[in-house]
């Protein structure tokens, strides 16, 4: 049996959610699956509906970590059958007991944004003695793993294994005309999937949209997501006259959102370090691989694990809107983009969870 501790988890919305739903997924295929997670909006009908087994904790945050905890202690104790334990987060591991973990092979997932501390502040000691009890720390990419090393973390307990995806669908020709309807009959269709936040950088691609006009007149370019940033954005995108270049989705559905990235010709996500927040590595990039599009991501965070530069797409500086411009000009020129598209879909084979889950399961 494998244990699951997690503070993100579907039917709730998000990279982490989707990446442990995929988790607790691909382990089913190699024993029950036991799942403790926090309480969400209309979870009854998920977990009726899922195959592993979910037991889900509400409340007070904090008596609900210490609740959470004694009873995977005490479901450890009960079971003598368990093969690991996987936590989602440092702070998932904080107030479990280390001799529950001594004789259970277990894992800590790291992201990049969540352990990026200052070194010696409390929450650095915290992140340090939280992870000092746990076998295996999985960084999500080898920028996550340097950064881990240069807060502290003994280099010898990390292992680089990337997020997984789900195998592409087949999707129906209505949601494709529905996509379609959206992008018309544009050139380029370029797409960002992302929550509306500083460091995801739309306010750089919006810039570049309008210098892109001239040499593209009929781009179009679509952003699903929500977030603080909305208002500004939207009043940005006023204040450049782009009302006929760009549209704004939120809460659409799965089938519709992966209709619009396989109808795009640009998955772009030119992403920043904004104070201590930073893209740890950028599933969405493999994601829109898996379709055939290839991506734009930015130099900083570990983009360059999810796009291999000049093959599957480009690396850009986004804090330079210039750099960002003659990337997307350079992505276009003399087709490149349907030779990175073809190679995206080959290289996205890497993560699909069939084969990452495989990883983890070495370990063991």
């Amino acid at each position: 049996m494998f244990i699951i501790s997690t503070r993100n988890f579907p039917p709730d919305v998000g990279g982490m959610q989707n990446l442990i739903g995929g988790l607790a997924e691909a382990l089913i295929n190699h024993g029950p699956v036991k799942v403790f997670a926090d309480k969400t909006d209309k979870y009854d009908e998920y977990d009726k509906a899922s195959k592993a087994t979910i037991e889900r904790f509400g409340g007070f945050k904090l008596f609900r970590k210490y609740r959470k905890a004694n009873r995977i202690s005490e479901f450890v104790r009960e079971n003598k059958n368990i093969r690991s334990i996987f936590f989602d987060h440092w702070k998932s591991t904080e107030k479990i007991n280390s001799d529950i973990l001594k004789n259970i092979p277990n894992f800590c997932l790291v992201h990049s944004k969540e352990i990026n501390h200052e070194k010696n502040s409390g929450l650095n000691k915290r992140v340090l003695t939280s992870l000092e009890k746990v076998k295996f720390i999985i960084a999500n990419s080898n920028f996550t793993k340097k950064l881990a090393i240069n807060i502290g973390l003994p280099e010898e307990k990390i292992h680089i294994i990337h997020p997984g995806h789900d195998e592409p669908l087949n999707i129906e020709d209505k949601l494709s005309k529905e996509s379609e309807k959206f992008f018309g009959d544009s050139f380029p269709k370029i797409l960002t999937v992302a929550r509306l936040e500083k460091r995801k950088n739309h306010q750089n691609i919006l810039m570049c949209i309008r210098n892109l006009k001239e040499k593209f007149p009929k781009i179009k370019y679509i952003i699903v997501g929500d977030g603080d940033e909305k208002k500004k954005l939207l009043s940005l995108v006023h204040e450049l006259r782009l009302e006929k270049e760009v549209i704004f989705l939120n809460n659409i559905d799965q089938k519709l959102k992966i209709s619009l990235i396989q109808t795009s010709d640009l998955f772009l996500m030119p992403s920043i370090k904004y104070k201590r927040s930073v893209e740890g590595f950028g599933i969405s990039f493999i994601e829109a691989a898996s379709y055939g599009v290839g991506s734009i991501g930015g130099r900083d965070g570990g983009a360059e694990d999810a796009i291999i530069n000049n093959e599957t797409g480009l690396i850009c500086d986004g804090q330079d809107i210039g750099s960002i411009y003659n990337s997307i000009v350079e992505f276009f020129r003399n087709d490149n983009y349907k030779k990175f598209g073809s190679s995206a879909i080959k290289f996205s084979e890497n993560f699909t969870w069939k084969k990452i889950i495989r990883q983890y399961l070495d370990l063991i």
